[in-house]
């Protein structure tokens, strides 16, 4: 199926037209019909001689409804721009021309109504005209078909151009992330709320979960049916009218304007760096103004940095993407100031002097269709997922960018990073060779990562090591510099008799000090049970190979006696054991060991 959008003056035959097309009538209310204004969006549809569906939809013309018209133009991707032979171009056409302009809108055909009203010179001065004023515009090259609803002339032209030229049109991705814009909200009875819109991107099955985004709000729905062209369907794909019964949404909480989406996969924003396409240089436009996205009209303030590029701050956020085309109103004249592409949906923060200018500068150079690699350099660090929401194409990964895991990281940030955390290890090895190495919330706090993740890889490339939550040289393990041959002197100690731990002036004596033994446990090198009461790591093995040939159950007091050790060592070791589950207390006296 394809939709096409109607545009042009104020009774040219728009309405007409899609009538005389379809045998449906457009106009959806009494008082359009009655006044022959449109004053809505209305909706007919019909099949052309390939089979191709087509649906219309026929935007007003008079400039007091300008709003409703760019509610339909904003999803458009195909225009049906209409100019009466007899009136030529006119105020609106004028109007409805800048919308597309602005919109980007590149695909369409010119149709010249009411041929019967006049002559050939009449008919080819008017046509030369409209390829004048759209020479500007995607449709510079257009069809051009004349016709006549009333007499039906050129009908059957008119629909064999627009089949080929629907023909011809890029196809949508089914696959891609759905963005439904509203531009009808109603409840039916016995079904609840429905919405319409132009499903333009991705497919709509019923039980999908969505959300649909009211002023920025996201609320969680699903879909409980689907209906296009008044059939029903399981499914939709793109590009259809659809009308979508939702089950999690009353019909006052959602009006023209609010987006259904694919969860998680839009950014939502309320600020956008844009550059100019259409109109006076951004520095002419009115600071207070209105963007029309999809079918939102969404107040906003305007931030100059020079005359093509700006930021827009919505009065809320909307779900915006690269390289999405926004339509610049002025609210008091009513006029289109033009259009614009978003080329940031979430643009860093403006805080110095000066930034404006950087800004503008960094604006100028980027490509509109987005360049992840300049995005992962600017940011250093990003999430893949983060990016494909902002609308970057992020298959295959650029070159510069390295992935680990769900982040992208600029590969010179990285080496930066790995290469700071060599120094910080080295000199806290040199500073402090006790501290048994950076702790990992050190290593994170100086370089600033965004995840902790990042600093396992990083540990890695640099070819460190990381024991007991610190970061360490490989060459240093054990290392307990000034300590060291104190240290090694009580390893020998005890390896001579592993359960005679030194008292406290033993201790004073090697100037080993709470810290000293903490490092030399951080080392592996010494099991501390009490503060100052060390013993080899080993010992807890040999004690229970001892404890083992005691008749079971036995008393401290007997196992003291088969270690030739002291009560001050003994009770703290069998404590160390209870813990582990290597023996277990049977009562106040005794105890076992757990086979």
């Amino acid at each position: 199926m394809f939709v096409v959008a109607t545009a042009g003056h104020v009774d040219h035959g728009k309405s007409t037209l899609a009538r005389a097309l379809t045998g449906m009538e457009p106009d959806r209310w009494a008082e359009e019909r009655r006044r022959g204004l449109t004053i809505d969006l209305g909706f007919a549809w019909t099949a052309l001689p390939s089979g191709q569906q087509v649906t219309f939809v026929d935007v007003p013309g008079h400039e007091r409804f300008l709003p409703n018209t760019l509610a339909g133009l904003g999803p458009a991707s195909v225009v049906c721009f209409v100019v009466a032979a007899d009136e030529g171009w006119q105020e609106q056409s004028g109007d409805h021309r800048d919308a597309i302009a602005a919109l980007g809108i590149s695909h369409g055909l010119v149709v010249l109504t009411r041929a019967d009203r006049a002559d050939a010179a009449r008919i080819d001065e008017v046509s030369q005209q409209a390829r004048s004023e759209l020479a500007q515009t995607g449709l510079h090259d257009a069809p051009l078909v004349v016709v006549s609803a009333a007499d039906s002339t050129g009908l059957d032209a008119l629909r064999a151009v627009l089949d080929d030229m629907l023909t011809r049109a890029p196809a949508p991705r089914a696959d891609g992330r759905v963005r439904l814009w509203v531009d009808r909200s109603f409840s039916i009875t016995g079904a609840g709320t429905v919405l319409t819109g132009t499903l333009t991107a991705g497919t709509l099955t019923v039980g999908d979960h969505l959300q649909l985004v009211h002023r920025g709000e996201p609320r969680d729905v699903v879909v409980r049916g689907l209906q296009s062209c008044g059939e029903p369907y399981a499914a939709v794909g793109p590009t259809a009218r659809v009308a979508v019964n939702l089950r999690g949404v009353a019909a006052g909480d959602a009006r023209r304007g609010d987006v259904l989406v694919t969860p998680d996969a839009w950014f939502t924003t309320a600020v956008v760096d844009v550059r100019r396409e259409t109109g006076a240089s951004l520095n002419d436009a009115p600071e207070r103004l209105v963007v029309h996205a999809g079918t939102a009209a969404v107040p906003a303030r305007l931030r100059c940095f020079d005359d093509d590029h700006a930021r827009l701050t919505l009065e809320y956020p909307v779900p915006l993407s690269l390289p999405d085309r926004l339509l610049l109103r002025d609210p008091g004249a009513r006029s289109i100031l033009g259009g614009v592409t978003t080329l940031d949906a979430d643009p860093p923060t403006l805080r110095r002097r000066g930034d404006a200018v950087r800004r503008a500068a960094a604006l100028a150079g980027l490509d509109p269709n987005g360049d992840p690699a300049a995005e992962v350099s600017r940011r250093g660090a990003v999430r893949e997922r983060l990016l494909r929401t902002l609308g970057f194409n992020c298959s295959p990964a650029p070159a510069g960018v390295r992935v680990l895991g769900g982040w992208w990281v600029d590969e010179s940030r990285y080496a930066g990073w790995r290469q700071r955390l060599i120094d910080a290890v080295q000199q806290q090895q040199h500073q402090d060779p006790l501290a048994g190495g950076l702790s990992r919330g050190a290593a994170a706090g100086l370089l600033t990562l965004p995840d902790q993740g990042l600093l396992d890889a990083l540990i890695t490339d640099a070819g460190l090591e990381e024991h007991a939550g610190r970061i360490r040289l490989p060459s240093t393990a054990g290392d307990l510099g000034p300590a060291e041959a104190a240290i090694a002197e009580l390893e020998t100690r005890l390896a001579a008799t592993p359960f005679h731990a030194p008292e406290s002036d033993d201790l004073t004596e090697l100037r080993l000090g709470i810290r000293e033994l903490a490092a030399a446990e951080r080392a592996g090198r010494l099991l501390r049970l009490r503060e100052e009461l060390v013993l080899l790591p080993t010992a807890p093995a040999l004690a229970m190979r001892e404890l083992a040939r005691l008749d079971q159950p036995f008393t401290a007091s007997a196992a003291r006696q088969a270690l030739g050790t002291t009560r001050r060592v003994m009770i703290p070791l069998l404590e160390y054991l209870d813990a582990r589950g290597w023996t277990r207390r049977i009562d106040a006296v005794q105890r076992e060991v757990v086979h």
